[in-house]
């Protein structure tokens, strides 16, 4: 499912346009950035949590050379599903 399919998932669920829909599914995707961008948890009880988790800095090497590269710290965007979820694709 891409984006464009959960819009017209939404609108068909909701019985919203499919305006509305894109406008209420791009608001939930923002609000959610935001939220983690300040380091904020978000919680959707029975969905699932999304977090910010801290990668260290590191060392890799090249594929292709084989030589050695630094890796930059970074904070990555972390999903973990809720019970109702894993319940439902079970």
């Amino acid at each position: 499912m891409n984006k464009n399919d959960l819009v017209a998932s939404v609108a068909q669920i909701s019985g919203l346009t499919k305006a509305d829909a894109l406008k209420a599914v791009d608001a939930v995707i923002k609000s959610i950035a935001k939220s983690l961008k300040a380091n904020n948890e978000v919680r959707l009880v029975g969905f699932g949590t999304f977090t910010v988790t801290n990668r260290p800095a590191g060392e890799g090497r090249n594929p292709r050379t084989g030589e050695k590269i630094k890796i930059k710290a970074a904070k990555l965007p972390k999903f973990r599903a809720g019970k109702g979820l894993k319940e439902a694709i079970a």
